[in-house]
């Protein structure tokens, strides 16, 4: 029998520790990645008198990284996104309350965190987050079929698919390019010689531009609304809980087909077989971002397989959890520290690939510690409780 207490309780989502760990796996590797890039300031000593041992390193370092978690970290995160939004509208939801317009200045704030985070790190996401977001909000009342739909189509790329069929309809025609060159200059200019007010400034405006330019012809903007979409999905469906497991199964084996041709025709020699660059380019981003969602897919299935079936493996994927809860505080304290060490406002530190890994690895140790010590005081980590502040003013 229920009590009247039990009745007037208020349901809420008990918070999901594998999506903890799956928030911490993807700051943890966008930490490994952005440091070998130094944090988007390409800048690297001359490598000529180098040991052939350590230019082995470096290329494996580099390459295996990439292959592993170039664009599939930053696909984990932002499928979280969409996640964590489901947990906050449906808790109001089972309250009687409509979430929407309150997350609507939720992403107002999100923009402001990205522009402070932008100040330091010109290849920063918050900001192209804080306004694909909406997306959500115009979405989450449709059923789960349309939703499926419009996540389709956009992480088809849509844009891609209409310059091929463009392209192939009239040879003429010429892909609209986007002049950030410039853009990049400035940013990498004010990187190499400028001092921390002209850093924050050019990366406030140029440093933006370049960024979502680069994401607007890469491809993420319409992968980035897929994926917050589908993230709602997991959440609606419950796909993060343990008796849900089956269907990342399902999932792993749809992904498994899917990747290696996928993967193949990515890294084909294009231009032997198709010569217009205005064809090849979109089919290179459409291939390139499909191939990318599938082997995300195939790190998130074997991440859950492993935390919820495995002890050990489950344990040790279980220590991520404070890491990920503290998600939005790690990933912007990575932008100032990177930026501290690698730009010349800062120590401008000249080290080889294999060295800033191990500076990567350095600061992700720092941070867990810290991690580790905070959660056991506070529910939130700094970033994470000023923003939830903030979005109930």
């Amino acid at each position: 029998m229920t009590s009247s207490s039990d009745i007037a309780q208020p349901r809420r989502h008990a918070r999901v520790d594998a999506a903890d760990m799956l928030r911490g796996f993807a700051v943890m590797a966008i930490i490994l990645l952005h440091s070998i890039e130094h944090f988007n300031f390409y800048s690297f000593p001359d490598t000529a008198g180098q040991s052939s041992f350590l230019n082995f390193c470096d290329k494996a370092i580099w390459d295996g990284l990439f292959f592993v978690f170039g664009g599939k970290a930053y696909a984990i995160f932002a499928m979280l996104f969409g996640f964590s939004f489901f947990i906050q509208h449906d808790n109001q939801r089972m309250r009687g309350k409509d979430f929407r317009l309150r997350f609507c200045w939720r992403l107002i704030l999100l923009f402001i965190i990205g522009n402070f985070n932008a100040c330091f790190f010109t290849g920063e996401i918050l900001v192209m987050y804080s306004l694909v977001g909406f997306v959500l909000v115009l979405t989450c009342r449709f059923t789960t079929k349309w939703i499926v739909a419009i996540a389709t189509i956009c992480l088809l790329q849509p844009t891609c698919i209409y310059q091929i069929i463009r392209a192939i309809c009239s040879p003429d025609y010429v892909i609209p390019q986007i002049e950030s060159g410039p853009f990049w200059e400035a940013t990498f200019a004010m990187q190499t010689a400028g001092d921390f007010w002209g850093t924050v400034k050019v990366n406030l405006w140029e440093g933006q531009l370049a960024s979502l330019a680069w994401a607007w012809e890469h491809g993420r903007i319409f992968q980035t609304a897929g994926l917050f979409m589908m993230g709602m999905l997991i959440g609606r469906q419950g796909w993060l809980l343990r008796d849900k497991l089956h269907y990342w199964g399902r999932a792993l084996a749809i992904a498994l087909v899917c990747f290696f041709p996928l993967y193949g025709l990515n890294n084909m020699p294009g231009p032997e077989y198709i010569a217009n660059p205005n064809i090849l380019t979109p089919l290179k981003i459409l291939i390139s971002s499909l191939a990318n969602l599938a082997f995300m897919v195939i790190i998130v299935s074997g991440l859950l397989y492993g935390y919820y079936n495995t002890a050990r493996l489950g344990k040790t994927l279980g220590m991520l959890i404070p890491y990920g809860k503290m998600s939005m505080t790690n990933y912007v304290t990575q932008g100032i520290i990177g930026s501290f060490l690698f730009y010349n406002w800062g120590l401008h530190l000249q080290l080889g690939i294999t060295a800033s890994e191990g500076v990567g690895i350095l600061i992700f140790l720092l941070q867990y510690m810290f991690c580790r010590f905070w959660v056991g005081r506070h529910n939130h980590g700094p970033l994470e409780y000023i923003w939830k502040k903030a979005t109930w003013i």
